[in-house]
């Protein structure tokens, strides 16, 4: 049996939710580190995004796709429920994280800090103030949703708290998100949570090149 690749870098939230579904799912992988738009990844991926996994013949690119293939391709615990009403639940998160979340958290506020575009590489502190507003919002609606139960679906980790877990480390790290998160009882109890499982643990990434 071949060994399965994930080719991205270690650094990407989307890298590091492939990496958690191989240590949830108890898959042995390999990690290919590579930045976007490389000759490995664009055999892959059409528009040259990471992650992207080759398993034997089978290439696939984007997370949730390859997620979906280490859940069904190999035994071990479910990483999304078997039941049709709280699969579909869990589907949703991911797209909510997918669409709304990441976009605001991590491609708008967390980009701004470490790619910011400026003469200087500072932070562009303009666009950081008009993405609090929004992400204050999704901060609410997080912490609404896990005052029902420990996870995002219900009383057991799936698929949709690994896709949240890598934006969140991040937000952790930085002023204004990590006071929203400490502001947040909900999401932090269930951040203290997730952070302490053996895969979270075996997939910190490493710093950001060149940002400490």
């Amino acid at each position: 049996m071949p060994t399965l690749e994930i080719i991205g870098a270690p650094q990407s939230n989307f890298v590091r939710v492939t990496r958690i579904a191989c240590h949830e799912k108890g898959v042995p992988y390999t990690l290919t580190p590579a930045r976007p738009h490389t000759p490995e990844v664009d055999a892959i991926h059409p528009f040259g995004k990471i992650p992207v996994m080759r398993h034997g013949d089978v290439s696939l690119c984007e997370s949730s796709a390859i997620c979906a293939y280490i859940d069904h391709a190999f035994d071990g615990p479910p990483l999304a429920p078997r039941d049709p009403v709280a699969a579909a639940r869990t589907e949703q998160w991911i797209s909510l994280h997918n669409t709304t979340i990441d976009p605001v958290l991590v491609r708008k506020y967390l980009l701004a800090y470490f790619f910011s575009g400026l003469p200087d590489g500072a932070p562009d502190r303009a666009l950081i103030e008009a993405t609090l507003p929004a992400m204050r919002q999704h901060f609410a609606v997080l912490d609404k949703t896990l005052a029902a139960h420990p996870y995002l679906t219900g009383d057991a980790f799936t698929l949709a708290d690994a896709f949240l877990l890598p934006t969140m480390y991040y937000m952790a790290r930085m002023p204004e998100s990590a006071e929203m998160l400490k502001a947040s009882p909900n999401v932090a109890a269930w951040y203290d949570r997730v952070s302490a499982r053996p895969s979270a643990r075996e997939t910190e990434p490493p710093p950001i090149p060149g940002r400490g």
